[in-house]
């Protein structure tokens, strides 16, 4: 397949701590273990990206970041990993901005704040705890769905959904059961959820949309039986890195080492849809 990268990049100042935080909402611990890492703390831009709200399922407001690039431009519905928010996207929706696709970073109800700043909080996991609503990771399948929900009807047309981690696993679910997604990309998913939500080795085996599933190579094994049934097509990837690479969509950051070899291949991907 076709291999492009961007010319040019936008950066924003990245710090990062070295604590983890622990989300008490959270229950599956073989998830939490993986995402609880390092965390980024971007500088905002004035005025971009915009914040906007919709409604998720049951009503409650979630929040999110549009980078609007144009109404005809292909559109990218970005989830985050636990204990996170919108935040994890700030670099990546940038340069996925500058290559020429809507992107819309939302807060899931399952998540928390990026850093010890009360700036970078996950606003839609603040009302949900507000509301008394759990916020486990399958309560946040939801979110998930009305974002999508969202933004085909706001661009009047189907959106590549992107997750990260629990997230990811969610959005293989929902790539699989609505037509308003047209294609998946799944940054560590793993076959988490399957007695509430169905067996994903399973499901994948009829699964023709185009898809793009990657990992840390500890992952790989993993993942690949993840995809074992599924016979691939020429838009479909299972990209399993050279390097250690990293857990989630984190791997694209600029300051993780082969983030390189990341974008290549999602590059690649988005430029074969």
């Amino acid at each position: 397949m076709k291999t492009l990268i961007p010319t040019s990049l936008v950066i924003l100042t990245l710090y990062f701590f070295s604590s983890c935080q622990t989300d008490n909402n959270n229950t599956n611990t073989a998830i939490n273990t993986k995402d609880s890492t390092t965390v980024v703390e971007p500088t905002p831009q004035k005025d971009f990206p915009e914040k906007i709200s919709f409604l998720s399922l049951d009503s409650l407001e979630i929040t999110a970041h549009l980078y609007h690039k144009h109404d005809t431009a292909k559109t990218i519905v970005l989830c985050h990993q636990a204990r996170w928010n919108k935040y994890e996207y700030d670099s990546i929706a940038l340069v996925l901005h500058e290559k020429g696709f809507n992107c819309i970073a939302t807060d899931q109800r399952s998540g928390g704040p990026m850093g010890d700043s009360s700036e970078y909080v996950n606003e839609t996991f603040l009302r949900a705890q507000k509301a008394e609503k759990p916020t486990d990771y399958l309560d946040a399948h939801q979110d998930i769905d009305a974002a999508v929900a969202y933004a085909s009807q706001k661009y009047q047309k189907p959106v590549i959904l992107w997750g990260s981690s629990y997230s990811s696993t969610l959005a293989l679910y929902t790539a699989i059961a609505l037509d308003n997604v047209a294609a998946v990309i799944s940054f560590s998913p793993g076959n988490y959820f399957s007695e509430e939500k169905g067996d994903l080795v399973e499901l994948l085996v009829n699964f023709e949309k185009p898809m793009f599933v990657t990992s840390s190579k500890e992952e790989a094994a993993e993942l690949t039986e993840l995809v074992a049934k599924r016979k691939l097509t020429d838009k479909q990837v299972h990209f399993i890195p050279t390097g250690d690479g990293y857990h989630g969509s984190r791997a694209l950051w600029k300051k993780n080492a082969g983030n390189e070899e990341y974008w290549t291949a999602i590059n690649s991907f988005l430029n074969n849809l």
